[in-house]
């Protein structure tokens, strides 16, 4: 095949990718963006994007059907080899324009399964990987018996929001049907199942081929749900090679892209081992680089930077020649980072040998720290989190969740 320069079309509602669209142009491509009109002031790596196109709207407020013509008229003078979603949200925009299109990619089945928590649980359980109990929330007499039969406390998930947003926990079936009863009409968009205590755990993937070339393990030391419900610091670090853990995620999440049926590109994707009884249960999947800067915690402990690996992965994708991945790095790295009082804090007295970058984001605090040694990650983690929450953390409640969208 022709490795004569190929058009992609990279969409994104979050102001985020900025390797990625790098490296794709670096590699020879026609790069487009488009993304909200609320991002156009955002530093956009502007010399490596042949055109940006803003739409209205952010999340799920796109209108489609004005994406779509846009994109279609965009065709009348363009080939489109390739489009390519950068966040949870672009999943089922991109889907859509493959699927309207034809344009080669994920459709919007497969695409569920990356992005709709019911249609991941149902995928699991078919492909024989261990979930948490669930329900949908359709019909009255499964949620009654799933309360029934289910020890509380569970948990109602929007199946459509990001990571661990507009999450409810509840403790009996009395404020189940409270909750399910205010949802309204809305209830059908959330999902019910139990929730098991145990460490969280996520897997960062690169996929050529179905087949998962690159992952790295790592635990949050403090899980989303937990910073999402009560506030706090949030942290992580990768795993020990090997360990018993390493191997046990690695192979439930090769079944996971094996049988939600992800070709190519990135997956994060999250696990639980439960405390009561040592068992790892799948979570959840996307199918994109890990946000709260992870891509780069992963880049400082194994050498792999996520988005440009991304980018390569889909140039050779497009132009028909090898992907090959380089030399990787088994070192540790984790990340501590909170919301901030101040607009930009001075974290120069974090000076550490093994700080190794600090996040740049406004009113936030936070720093990754490198080092061969697992345990002196895990102890720079836990005296900057106490650090960071004496001397810069605050907390912004979260908004009382009753409808979604």
């Amino acid at each position: 095949m022709s490795k004569s320069p190929k058009t992609i079309v990279c969409i994104s509602n979050y102001f985020k990718g900025a390797d990625f669209l790098i490296n794709l142009k670096k590699l020879g491509n026609k790069v487009y963006l488009v993304t909200s009109e609320k991002l156009r002031d955002k530093a956009w790596p502007v010399e490596f994007i042949d055109d940006i196109f803003f739409m209205e709207g952010q999340d799920v407020d796109w209108n489609l059907e004005h994406l779509l013509l846009g994109v279609s008229n965009f065709m009348k003078n363009n080939t489109i080899d390739a489009i390519v979603a950068l966040d949870d949200f672009d999943v089922e925009k991109a889907t859509y324009l493959r699927e309207n299109l034809r344009i080669d990619g994920m459709g919007q089945s497969t695409g569920r399964y990356f992005r709709d928590k019911l249609a991941m649980r149902m995928r699991a359980k078919s492909c024989g990987i261990s979930n948490p109990n669930f329900c949908s929330l359709f019909n009255d007499h499964d949620i009654n018996t799933f309360a029934d039969t289910i020890p509380a406390p569970w948990v109602l998930k929007p199946r459509s929001e990001a990571s661990a947003s507009g999450i409810i926990k509840v403790y009996d079936k009395e404020s189940l049907w409270i909750h399910i009863n205010e949802m309204g009409n809305n209830r059908f968009k959330y999902l019910v199942e139990q929730f098991r205590p145990g460490s969280v755990y996520h897997c960062d993937s690169l996929i050529v081929d179905g087949k998962v070339l690159f992952s790295i393990t790592s635990r949050y030391l403090a899980t989303p749900m937990e910073i999402s419900q009560g506030g706090g610091i949030f942290r992580s670090a990768n795993i020990p090679y090997n360990s018993e853990d390493d191997k046990a995620i690695k192979k439930v999440n090769e079944q996971v892209i094996k049988g939600f049926g992800l070709k190519h590109g990135a997956a994060h994707t999250e696990f639980i081992k439960c405390d009561d009884n040592g068992k790892i249960y799948f979570l959840e999947t996307s199918s994109r680089v890990g946000g709260a800067h992870l891509a780069e915690m992963v880049a400082f402990a194994s050498d792999i930077n996520l988005w440009t690996e991304w980018a390569a992965i889909e140039n050779a994708l497009v132009k028909g020649i090898e992907y090959k991945l380089p030399k990787v790095k088994k070192g540790y790295a984790g990340i501590v980072l909170t919301l901030s009082k101040y607009q930009h804090p001075d974290l120069s007295s974090f000076a550490d040998d093994e700080v190794c970058f600090r996040v740049p984001l406004e009113y936030h605090a936070g720093l990754i720290v490198k080092s061969d040694k697992h345990e002196r990650v895990l102890e720079l983690l836990d005296v900057y989190a106490d650090r960071l929450v004496k001397d810069y953390a605050t907390v912004v409640a979260q908004k009382e969740v009753k409808h979604l969208h």
